[in-house]
């Protein structure tokens, strides 16, 4: 009897791993650089690991668009830590420094900081500006995905 799979990109090397669907759950490691799949701390993504992270994980991509000098960054810096280690394996908690990536932050057209970008499927499905605590980000969240 054969199980579905999912992609799941490491946070680490960026490898594609193919992981069997009943397995989301255990401590799953890359097969290339043998780290954690699910280390529970949002990924750092630049213009050159975005598209990867985002297209190719078949589970959904929380994206927050921020930058150092921005005070509700910085806020929401550790309810997106909490975020990660509540949310994972079922979302990917990502971050992406506007400063450090203009061009992302110009393709997505983001216009205030924070903002938050649900992708699912390599699209984006959603997207919230500003700081929120976690009880309501999960909530967001789960309006827009199946937890």
């Amino acid at each position: 009897m054969s199980t579905a799979s999912l992609h799941i990109v490491c946070p680490h090397c960026h490898g594609i791993n193919r992981l069997p669907a009943d397995r989301l759950g255990e401590d799953a490691q890359c097969g290339r650089c043998h780290a954690p799949l699910f280390s529970g701390q949002p990924v750092d993504l630049d213009t050159g690991h975005f598209e990867r992270h985002v297209t190719r994980n078949d589970i959904p991509v929380l994206v927050d668009f921020w930058a150092p000098w921005c005070g509700p960054c910085r806020m929401m810096a550790p309810i997106l830590v909490e975020a990660a280690r509540a949310l994972e394996p079922r979302v990917r908690i990502a971050k992406v420094d506007t400063e450090a990536n203009p061009a992302l932050a110009s393709h997505f057209g983001i216009r205030s900081i924070p903002t938050l970008a649900l992708f699912a499927g390599g699209r984006e499905i959603a997207r919230q500006a500003g700081a929120m605590p976690l009880p309501q980000l999960v909530a967001w969240i789960r309006q827009h995905v199946p937890l």
